[in-house]
């Protein structure tokens, strides 16, 4: 898809909003409220059990307008249109961009013109449906005729955040006697000490890769084939049914041993950071369920729907993509913390690291030019309260602007309502704390808080796969709204081989190292010295 020369920065939007940056600048969040008895009830939304409350920002009606502005000079809805009709939106890569579609109905994709892919999602999601029951069930049984008690999903990447992530924040659901593991990083202390603490006769490994070419996977496929080799006296431990392969190039798992009845399969069009939504989602049905896996999929799907149909002022992603912006853009903010009070969302801020960063994290335009303002933001966080007693003092006094979004849980069965009231107390206070800030005495200036700074608050009915399927398509479509208006690429992750091509210079024996800087060489000497 040919996507028109576009530069954000040219727009009169644009202009506008710098000369409201100067006088908003001036203005209190708090004088905002005092300006405006309503102001929560008109910045707030509501969708799929997620409610977002962005009045503590510094956004008035001005800013909201001409942001808004900024959004209908852009590609935004020409866009949306083309991911959701399945058009080549990746254009670097030629392929369209439809994990949406991994969740809609028949009649959303009929409508798009999707009816074939429709067919083919069905029956991939039908065969997760079977595997799962099959493990949950005890009917999935290893050579020894055990039933399969522990999985490994290995994986890294979207191959392992998501799934690691929603089984970590659902493991209230999680099956009693099938236990998930993930491995993803390539040092060997991981997949050895997962593997030394269970039985290789009940356990069963899911090698999750896009392409089964991946350096990191592979190599922790072979060492957990080697343990079956070593304790079960398996020659070809692939061959069996301790192994199952989810990937969009079945002939290399085929290649490797993987025995082909053992292969679930998705699409190339799946960019890792969205794929939880397809095939390498087996661990998450496994563990959850497959029926809780559909309500995952069928909360994005609200999402989803929300995010195609809202006016743009209503829309809950459009008004958190404007907001990022408005914050990156006209007040040099480098970074953007996400806290969540909820102890099983753990994994959260870092499955957004690749969302968002791998997605916005670019140099050029959609054209090849340069961009020429800020694009994606450092996305960081920790668990409130922990971050309370590490982080927080510079939120509060640093000499950073750090946005921050507070995600919290209104009901939450796992707890205790004295531990949870403190919990969601001390959310609230956190946000209130950072707007208001306190003046000190002249005597103390290192109690002074300054204040202003902003934040959202999203509180999510319960826990649940709905609600996260919800709040995982909310950011997935935040971070695509962001693209269009920076108009570059958010699908592609260019940035990512240089390393892995100099990482296979450095470990091939016929490989010219001439050509590498001083320092490299010598640290590859010390390396190679000790091994």
């Amino acid at each position: 898809m040919k996507v028109e020369k576009y530069d954000i920065t040219a727009t009169d939007s644009w202009s506008a909003l710098k000369k409201l940056t100067r006088s908003i600048s001036e203005l209190r969040i708090s004088e905002l409220y005092a300006a405006d008895n309503s102001r929560v009830e008109k910045y707030s939304l509501k969708c799929a059990g997620v409610y977002l409350d962005f009045s503590k920002n510094l956004v008035d009606e001005n800013v909201r307008r001409a942001l808004l502005d900024l959004l209908s000079e852009s590609p935004f809805e020409e866009q949306r249109e083309a991911m959701f009709r399945g058009y080549a939106i990746n254009t670097t890569e030629q392929r369209p961009v439809l994990h949406t579609a991994l969740r809609s109905d028949k009649q959303m994709l009929a409508d798009d013109g999707l009816e074939n892919l429709g067919t083919q999602i069905e029956a991939q999601k039908q065969h997760i449906k079977e595997v799962s029951d099959k493990i949950r069930s005890g009917n999935w049984r290893g050579s020894s005729g055990r039933q399969v008690t522990d999985v490994i999903n290995l994986g890294i990447g979207g191959s392992d955040l998501g799934p690691r992530m929603v089984c970590e924040a659902l493991k209230e659901f999680a099956h009693p006697s099938v236990r998930c593991h993930f491995v993803s990083n390539v040092d060997g202390e991981l997949i050895n000490s997962t593997l030394k603490k269970l039985d290789p006769e009940t356990t069963l490994v899911i090698i999750s890769s896009k392409t089964f070419t991946t350096q990191e996977t592979l190599l922790n496929a072979n060492t957990a084939a080697a343990w079956f080799r070593e304790h079960l006296s398996l020659e070809n431990p692939y061959a069996t049914s301790h192994f199952i392969g989810v990937t969009a190039s079945p002939e290399n798992a085929i290649k490797l041993g993987v025995l082909e009845e053992n292969l679930l399969e998705f699409w190339d069009w799946v960019g890792g950071r969205y794929s939880l939504w397809s095939t390498i989602g087996l661990s998450i049905a496994i563990s959850l369920g497959y029926e809780r896996f559909e309500k995952l999929l069928n909360g994005a799907r609200e999402m989803d729907r929300h995010f195609r149909s809202s006016p743009a002022d209503q829309n809950m992603p459009v008004i958190m993509a404007l907001l990022g912006l408005w914050y990156t853009d006209f007040f040099d903010a480098e970074s953007q913390a996400v806290i969540p009070y909820c102890q099983r969302m753990v994994e959260f801020p870092t499955y957004l690291q690749q969302l968002d960063m791998e997605s916005n994290g670019k140099l050029v335009m959609h054209d090849g030019s340069a961009v020429n303002c800020k694009t994606g933001p450092i996305v960081w966080g920790q668990t409130g309260t922990n971050g309370q007693h590490s982080f927080f003092q510079l939120l509060h006094q640093g000499s950073h602007m750090v946005p921050v979004d507070f995600i919290g849980v209104l009901k939450d069965k796992m707890s205790s309502p004295d531990h949870h009231r403190v919990l969601l107390a001390n959310m609230l206070a956190q946000s209130a704390a950072l707007m208001q800030g306190k003046q000190a005495e002249e005597s103390e200036p290192y109690r002074h808080y300054p204040g202003n700074r902003p934040s959202n608050v999203i509180l999510m009915d319960e826990l649940s796969p709905y609600t996260l399927g919800a709040l995982i398509a909310l950011y997935e479509h935040k971070v695509f709204v962001q693209g269009c208006l920076w108009n570059i690429n958010s699908f592609d992750q260019w940035g990512v081989e240089l390393g892995k091509v100099l990482a296979d210079k450095l470990l091939s024996e016929e490989s010219d190292k001439s050509d590498l800087d001083d320092s490299t060489r010598t640290l590859l000497v010390a390396v190679d010295a000790t091994l």
